[in-house]
């Protein structure tokens, strides 16, 4: 059996290995278009490669994908994040599990990653050719593939793989076999905000704050948000930028933002520890913060926006001002402007039609003997160790096949 993996990345090495694991006699052959192969891995979660997330659960697993969690409840049944685990450290690579449940390499290095999967390929025989990709993918009348190299060279393979995550060269050769495409857009990203006063805070994190946006269908998001010199970002951002990825695009990017300060805080709560402040502080409200989750700059912003006087002592304070910052600290809005970036993770939400891929198997449901795995399907995770276990488990299962 002759098998073509067409793509160099994580899903790409771990199908390739996977499928000479399952069947050692099989001819497999790795091509990447361009002159390095596990590009993405090397330079993934800082150079460090955060291989999985420490979440053993394939339900609460899914939960991290705002597209395809479905999908991939049953593959972790198959081949989820233990498995991932176990597989690399008998291969000889050491890992750790940090505090957020992200797991990397003890080496910190992505470089122990990469070495991993280049040997293991090299130890089950897998041909790998680089500056070599694909220009066309023909199904011949015996159910076969002939496949077309930019070289010129012509293969005849029983079964192609295709691997080639956002690219779209990848994406027209599965519409050329007959697959409809998801339109990709960005996920995972920051955000614009044009306020001066809110960019002056830049370098100012909250470790837990509520985000969501108007109109979008996802929940809100927690977690640590990070004001930067062009806006917000940091993982409660991040985690909102792929749940809302499509409603940020249909709107160019400007949506209604609103941020919870104190998302655990009620706001009988909150106008209870005002109260408090106003009868017993002789202090200005900019100098005397109620709530020590706040840093003081924001601190010192928020009650700018609130009193327009912040040398107004807490004793002056009327109890509309008081119901005025009552709503800026649990729901204070902002208009995006625009898209940042997100240097860390390169992912794109979209990509071949879930409904057209068998997922026990990850072949294809509308061209036999051609399969799937990676990023070029319509899956996508949150940041964390999720998009790279997306690559683990539907390689394993297209190395594996029916």
């Amino acid at each position: 059996m002759k098998v073509i993996v067409v793509g160099g990345g994580a899903a790409g090495f771990f199908s390739a290995i996977q499928f000479k694991i399952h069947h050692p006699d099989a001819d497999v052959i790795l091509v990447e278009k361009s002159s390095q192969v596990l590009a993405k891995v090397k330079i993934s979660g800082g150079g460090r490669c955060n291989v999985t997330h420490a979440c053993f659960d394939p339900k609460q697993m899914a939960d991290h994908y705002p597209r395809g969690g479905k999908a991939l409840i049953g593959p972790f049944q198959s081949f989820q994040a233990q498995d991932t685990m176990d597989w690399f450290e008998a291969c000889g690579v050491a890992l750790k599990i940090e505090a957020d449940n992200r797991v990397f390499p003890v080496s910190n290095a992505s470089q122990s990653i990469v070495d991993c999967l280049l040997d293991q390929a090299r130890q089950h025989q897998v041909r790998v050719w680089v500056d070599c990709g694909v220009t066309t993918i023909v199904k011949t009348a015996s159910g076969q593939f002939s496949v077309t190299l930019t070289n010129g060279q012509v293969h005849i393979a029983d079964r192609v793989i295709l691997t080639t995550g956002s690219s779209r060269a990848g994406y027209a050769l599965a519409e050329s076999l007959g697959h409809s495409i998801v339109p990709p857009i960005p996920s995972l990203f920051t955000i614009k905000i044009n306020d001066p006063e809110l960019l002056g805070l830049a370098g100012v994190s909250v470790a837990d704050v509520g985000l969501k946006v108007t109109g979008a269908k996802s929940n809100a998001q927690r977690g640590p948000l990070l004001v930067t010199h062009w806006g917000f970002s940091g993982p409660a951002m991040i985690k909102l930028s792929a749940w809302a990825a499509r409603e940020f695009y249909e709107a160019n990017y400007e949506l209604l933002l609103h941020v919870s300060w104190l998302p655990t805080e009620s706001v009988d709560d909150i106008i209870r520890r005002l109260e408090v402040y106003q009868k017993s502080s002789k202090k200005t409200c900019a100098n005397d913060c109620p709530f020590p989750a706040l840093p003081g700059r924001l601190w010192g912003y928020l009650v700018q926006k609130w009193l327009k006087n912040p040398e107004k002592r807490w004793q002056e304070v009327s109890k509309k001002e008081s119901l005025r910052m009552t709503e800026l600290l649990k729901s204070e809005p902002y208009i995006s402007a625009g898209k940042g970036v997100f240097k860390e993770e390169f992912v794109t939400c979209g990509g071949v039609s879930l409904k057209e891929v068998n997922f026990k198997t990850m072949e294809s449901r509308v061209c036999p003997g051609l399969y799937f795995a990676g990023e070029i399907l319509d899956v996508d995770g949150v940041t964390g160790g999720f998009n790279f276990q997306n690559a683990w488990t539907t390689g394993f299962l297209a190395g594996k096949g029916s």
